[in-house]
């Protein structure tokens, strides 16, 4: 017969519940992230209480892991932006897509965690958003296309390329207009790349 008490059993489950996963490794890491702290995987490992080698299997290196920071930044703003466009019945192919493509790109770039971020880490900052190491880039090209492809499908737009390329240009696109100010020391502005967009995907402007 055990002689441990309810609230000892209690007490060791809950210690239990309470060791490091993968899950919560990315949580603590986001978190420091927002706070405008730098990411430092042995700093991250000790506080968890684990290894840095687990630690290192978890997440896969630290690009990876700010990839999924970073993606969890631009998943919920894409999610906000398309929430939004699909509450007005009248906006459907290009100003529907249009809508969300400039929403995104002004959410971006008033994000402050992002802005901190590229002050205190520019080099490597830019090569997380503007390459594909991270794997971020390839996750916001994806998003593009099904997007694309959708309205396609549907007729509602009608672009001289495929949905993929298209999606790869207009990433291309949102990134100068978002990051310009570290890229060539000019002010971020949504307006031109919406144009672009419009061009790209409907053939002109209006």
């Amino acid at each position: 017969m055990s002689n441990q008490t309810p609230l000892a059993m209690a007490l060791s489950q809950r210690k239990s519940d309470e060791r490091a996963t993968p899950l919560s490794a990315f949580k603590m890491a986001r978190r420091w992230w927002l706070e405008g702290r730098r990411l430092n995987l042995s700093l991250l490992a000790e506080e968890l209480d684990v290894g840095r080698a687990t630690l290192m299997r978890w997440v896969g290196n630290k690009d990876l892991l700010m990839g999924e920071i970073l993606w969890s930044l631009y998943r919920n703003i894409y999610d906000e932006a398309i929430a939004r466009a699909e509450t007005d019945p009248d906006l459907t192919g290009i100003d529907y897509l249009t809508q969300i493509y400039t929403d995104i790109n002004v959410a971006l770039i008033e994000a402050r965690p992002m802005h901190d971020f590229l002050r205190n880490e520019p080099q490597w900052g830019l090569q997380l958003l503007t390459s594909n190491v991270s794997g971020l880039q390839q996750r916001l090209v994806d998003t593009w296309t099904k997007m694309f492809e959708k309205e396609i499908r549907a007729g509602r737009i009608n672009p001289e390329m495929d949905a993929e390329s298209l999606a790869y240009f207009i990433v291309r696109i949102g990134e100068g207009a978002i990051y310009c100010d570290l890229i060539c020391g000019r002010t971020p502005d949504p307006a031109p790349a919406s144009q672009a967009f419009r061009l790209l995907v409907n053939g002109h402007c209006n």
